[in-house]
């Protein structure tokens, strides 16, 4: 997720300072983030943009060594975020004060994420970014970003009809949570080699922000949903699933389908009235299934990819996940 931060004349460009977050920088790199997506959106307040979800905190907790701010001046006028799921890293968000918007401060934010992905054993990286924007997607092809498929940002109603039983993670004793963690990354294993999640279920859980769903098929784990529940990036009244997974096989659109109920269920209990998911139109089978379940498109993005290849983007894997 990006607002407009490419590079122009090199007459307008301003050199800034960019290092590691601390502490100190995350209020002032949580206001940059919403004024400047609310300067883009057309938002009245800028400074309200994306009410009580709380993306610049709930990243810095989760990794700090994996934040960087542009300072300007002696004032924070920036923020980028890189994360990584073992053989898979994304980029974002990264967003500028719109008074050093098209200045080539969003490059120099861009170099450190790179040089993580570079040093890290990933075998992709990706983002996601607006799809209307030709400056954003002219930006990150300077790095060797290159665009995919669109990601619908899916919203459903939750009508309380659901009663399905759940198995959380956060209900699990110690032993059975290590042993659930390595059952997660076994499945993702077999999706896209090396793609583990365990560090977003382990943050969820550590930072209180909502909860990992457990879907099982007998003893055998077959899918599961890490969510944000009306805190961090979910905000309030809503259940935002960062990412799901079901287990490959014949079973799989049946799995799905359970899983997508079970979240919905979670949202139910936690008293929250919407689901927010994003899936890769990519995956067609995954995207047809959440539209036949009543899910549907409050927007959309582009996803973009270091090299240019599909990834985890491919039509029969149900998977949910956006890179915002």
């Amino acid at each position: 997720m990006t607002t407009p931060n490419g590079d122009s004349s090199s007459a307008r460009h301003v050199s800034v300072v960019v290092r590691p977050m601390q502490d100190h920088d995350v209020d002032a790199a949580d206001h940059v983030m919403r004024v400047a997506f609310g300067t883009f959106l057309g938002v009245s307040d800028p400074s309200t943009t994306f009410g009580e979800a709380q993306y610049v905190r709930s990243r810095y907790a989760a990794e700090p060594s994996w934040a960087f701010v542009a300072e300007h001046e002696g004032h924070v006028v920036g923020s980028v975020f890189a994360t990584r799921w073992g053989s898979f890293g994304f980029l974002g968000s990264l967003t500028i004060r719109p008074d050093l918007w098209d200045r080539g401060v969003g490059r120099q934010l861009i170099e450190p994420v790179v040089d993580l992905f570079d040093g890290w054993p990933v075998r992709l990286a990706g983002l996601h970014t607006f799809a209307q924007s030709a400056k954003h997607v002219g930006l990150f092809q300077r790095f060797d970003f290159w665009p995919q498929h669109l990601t619908a940002i899916m919203t459903k109603g939750v009508d309380g009809s659901s009663r399905q039983e759940l198995e959380l993670f956060s209900e699990l004793g110690e032993v059975h949570r290590a042993t659930t963690l390595s059952e997660c990354a076994e499945l993702t294993d077999a999706l896209y080699e090396g793609l583990d999640v365990s560090h977003d279920i382990r943050s969820v859980q550590g930072q209180s922000l909502g909860d990992t769903v457990l879907l099982r098929d007998g003893a055998r784990l077959a899918g599961f949903a890490v969510c944000h529940c009306g805190a961090g990036e979910a905000g309030s009244d809503t259940l935002y699933v960062k990412f799901a997974a079901v287990r490959l096989g014949a079973h799989a659109q049946w799995h799905f389908d359970q899983l997508l109920t079970a979240c919905e269920r979670l949202a139910q209990e936690r008293h929250l009235t919407t689901v927010v998911a994003g899936v890769n139109t990519g995956r067609r089978a995954a995207y047809r299934r959440m539209l036949a379940s009543g899910y549907r498109s409050s927007g959309q993005g582009v996803r973009m990819h270091r090299p240019d290849v599909a990834g985890l983007c491919e039509p029969l894997i149900f998977v949910i996940d956006d890179l915002r």
